[in-house]
């Protein structure tokens, strides 16, 4: 498994809406996502910044690069796209965060 972190921004007072959005995530969203391989995956939000802190799990033969070719994949960055920083094809803009320490406790 590989674990992978990135950074999104959204717009200031919607953190509510955000949260809201995703407690209602599509049941076909969260199919494509873990066909595509991610087996775990947490948004943080850092109310000084409205940074998202997105860490995910993925499988080594994980497809997550084919997700931007998924109808369902398309429609969701759409319906996000009022509330968070995005490109003018709607998807989310996104910086990928370098690990840079890792503490696991022994199996």
């Amino acid at each position: 498994m590989e674990t992978i972190a990135f950074r999104m921004v959204l717009n200031p007072g919607m953190r509510e809406e955000y949260e809201r959005r995703h407690q209602q995530i599509w049941p076909e969203l969260a199919d494509a996502l873990q066909q595509a391989g991610v087996r775990d995956y947490r948004i943080f939000f850092d109310a000084d910044s409205h940074h998202l802190f997105a860490i995910l799990t993925r499988t080594p033969n994980h497809q997550m690069d084919r997700l931007p070719e998924l109808d369902v994949m398309r429609k969701w960055w759409d319906y996000m796209a009022d509330i968070m920083q995005t490109a003018p094809d709607h998807t989310p803009l996104q910086q990928v965060l370098e690990p840079v320490f890792h503490l696991q406790a022994p199996a």
